[in-house]
């Protein structure tokens, strides 16, 4: 009986401290987005205002009303003009699914390679992608840039996203997973005559996916996140992403918390809608390397 009132004191003392952990991480996201539709009063106000009182679009409306740009460029052909808040919107999307799915993609068939195939210097090229892992991207900026601007991607949004694509940390990611493939499903798969395509479509990648939708949710938020390297690859103010954008808006407009809480709101909401698409997958992931490990 006291074993059991001391399993159900821990429960209760467990869920109280997660309620509140989970108040404080969504406290900011609470507070941008009810700062988003505040007045400028209201933000600037010595005493914290906790909930608008009138709830205004005036924010939103000055967003979208400063510049313009088309909102796609493929070529000479261009399309409507739109807002300039929403082409960086469109900019930082395509720039952080493509990155997303390509790094999905190679790191997975890097961590399979990795994982199941021996060949010759297989342990020296994982211990380099490890010590990659530790390698500040300001060491590699120069010669990135140079890179960049040989195969004339400068200013492109294409700049972003290739350096994000060998990211190490998602190899290194793919091929813990990978380890827990089966050797003997394999070899079966080869021994009925299926292709190694075939093999690590049919067989690896659906024992993996829950490491891809946990890679997928990272790659994300990474490459969303990395104003960085955004802030030096991009200059033209129609290849701005949304948080560089907000960045040049303020500069121009000093200090105007209402524009820059309706730019976060509004450059928070696809992280959120990822993460819930994925989020079964990224548990599962988690939960596979708590009990791997």
């Amino acid at each position: 009986m006291r074993t059991r009132k001391n399993k159900g004191a821990y429960y209760v003392v467990s869920l109280i401290i997660l309620i509140i952990l989970a108040l404080l991480f969504l406290f900011p996201l609470y507070w941008i987005v009810t700062g988003a539709f505040k007045t400028g009063a209201e933000i600037n106000s010595v005493t914290p205002v906790w909930w608008p009182t009138e709830w205004v679009t005036n924010n939103f409306e000055k967003l979208f009303s400063k510049r313009s740009a088309p909102l796609f460029e493929i070529g000479s052909l261009t399309g409507p003009v739109v807002p300039g808040a929403i082409r960086w919107l469109v900019n930082t999307v395509f720039m952080a699914v493509v990155a997303m799915v390509l790094t999905c993609i190679t790191a997975s068939m890097a961590g399979y390679a990795l994982a199941k195939k021996r060949f010759t210097g297989r342990h020296i090229l994982f211990t380099l992608i490890v010590c990659a892992m530790a390698l500040p991207k300001q060491v590699i900026l120069i010669p990135l840039i140079r890179e960049m601007s040989t195969l004339g991607l400068y200013d492109k949004i294409w700049a972003v996203i290739f350096p994000t694509v060998g990211w190490p940390f998602g190899v290194f990611l793919m091929k813990q997973f990978s380890e827990g493939v089966p050797g003997e499903i394999l070899e079966a798969a080869r021994i009925d005559g299926a292709s190694e395509a075939r093999t690590f479509s049919s067989i690896v990648v659906p024992i993996i996916k829950p490491g891809i939708g946990a890679l997928a949710i990272f790659t994300f938020i990474n490459s969303w996140n990395d104003y960085f390297m955004q802030l030096i690859m991009l200059s033209s103010s129609s290849k701005l992403t949304i948080s560089l954008g907000i960045a040049t808006m303020q500069a121009e407009n000093s200090t105007d918390f209402g524009i820059i809480m309706a730019g976060a709101a509004l450059a928070a909401l696809p992280i959120i809608i990822v993460f819930l698409i994925f989020q079964k997958y990224f548990t599962q992931g988690i939960t596979m390397g708590a009990v791997k490990g």
